[in-house]
């Protein structure tokens, strides 16, 4: 074992009450960095999840229709203009099939699925509700939403003439599965459906509202053959949504709108979430550094006797320097292991413990390496950085000084 090891294992095992003290301080703090981190990354996962199971990462829509000035002649020969408001007419995207080979080229884009939408009336015996119409390529479509977890009642199947249909809406109309269902829009075209399934959204006010049907049947009901209103997209890195819609508004000049823009006061307390996760990191880890500063300190101030011993045999101050840096790292690095240790066991009770109403986990939490190597690297090089000041000092004390106390 080289010199500078014995001698920092032998000053530990020395004080080992303070060693003990310090490595349960430091097991404490990295312990909660590790809980916390886990919990708080599982937390962001499980709600960024339920968001997007929903909906695209980002929508592409036709530009709206622009103001336009309409001048006024006044007796006198003065000239005013009134501003109208124009009407925001249901209109497909130009040329969207280039389009969307042109953005399914981009190497972040996972899906792009064509989606027509549009309002409806469907009427059943006394009772009529209003709807809105999605009309999907059920292939590209469910990729996106995995429509085959949320179905309650038959399955997510869309042919030619099938329909599907919200839970709310299929309670307020009495209807099942095999049901016809006839659907007249705004236009005046009709059609009938056959009821092939029925999902739950988790939303009430959606359930009670959306149908989904095949595309080109919503393209003819609406009256938009051959058109669609929106281009549906997602994209490999969730995060990175916002930075590939303007990439593309660039590149094509079409609106668009990622999940970022859209649930923006959600993004905001994501973003909350981890500034308030790096900043319990922060503060636990000076704790732990302050802790090992204060317990090398007293121990150069006990040690001093011994330290100008090893200097007066010929020990350099490198050599002491490195002994205490060691004690510091050694002592992050144990508490660190006993952390580590301590967050995954309490990651595992927290799973058993909190569970739904039926039984089944909150929500996943991924207890991935990485965290806990970056526990034991930081908890480490703390360690280090801490025991500096009290190496350094060590290393300059006067032999003869030392030795005499």
């Amino acid at each position: 074992m080289p010199f500078e090891w014995l001698v920092a294992l032998r000053f530990l095992r020395e004080g080992r009450v303070q060693t003990l003290f310090i490595i349960g301080g430091v097991a404490i703090g990295v312990g909660v960095i590790v809980f916390m981190s886990a919990l708080l990354s599982g937390l962001q996962a499980n709600f960024v999840k339920r968001v997007l199971t929903g909906q695209a990462h980002i929508q592409l829509l036709p530009p709206k229709e622009v103001s336009r000035l309409i001048p006024l002649s006044e007796p006198h020969g003065v000239r005013d203009d009134i501003v109208q408001a124009p009407l925001q007419r249901a209109k497909s995207i130009d040329q969207w099939q280039s389009l969307a080979t042109q953005i399914q080229d981009m190497p972040q884009v996972a899906v792009v699925s064509p989606a027509v939408t549009g309002s409806a009336l469907v009427v059943r015996g006394a009772a009529s509700r209003a709807i809105s119409v999605l009309g999907v390529n059920p292939d590209l479509y469910f990729k996106i939403v995995p429509m085959a977890d949320k179905m309650v009642h038959g399955n997510a199947r869309i042919t030619i003439n099938d329909i599907l249909i919200g839970t709310e809406l299929a309670t307020d109309l009495g209807l099942g599965i095999g049901d016809k269902l006839r659907v007249t829009a705004a236009n005046g075209n009709a059609n009938t459906f056959l009821v092939s399934g029925i999902f739950d959204l988790g939303n009430k006010a959606a359930n009670a509202r959306t149908t989904m049907m095949p595309l080109r049947a919503a393209q003819s009901l609406l009256g938009m053959v051959g058109g669609v209103t929106s281009l549906d997209v997602t994209v490999h890195d969730v995060y990175a949504a916002e930075w590939v819609a303007k990439n593309i508004t660039a590149q094509t000049g079409i609106q668009a709108d990622s999940w970022i823009k859209t649930n923006e006061q959600f993004f905001t307390a994501v973003n909350a979430q981890t500034t308030a996760n790096t900043a319990i990191r922060m503060f636990v880890g000076l704790s732990v550094a302050f802790g090992i500063a204060s317990v090398l300190v007293v121990s150069v101030v006990q040690k001093s006797r011994e330290i100008g011993i090893l200097r007066a045999m010929g020990i350099t101050r490198g050599q002491i320097l490195r002994i205490f840096l060691l004690q510091g790292g050694l002592l992050g690095f144990g508490g660190a292991v006993v952390g580590c240790t301590m967050g995954w066991m309490g990651l595992l009770i927290w799973q058993q413990a909190e569970r739904n109403p039926d039984g089944s986990v909150m929500f996943a939490m991924a207890i991935e390496p990485v965290l806990f190597l970056s526990a034991l690297l930081l908890a480490s090089v703390t360690g280090l950085l801490a025991s500096f000041a009290p190496a350094l000092r060590a290393a300059r004390l006067d032999p003869v000084v030392a030795i005499r106390g």
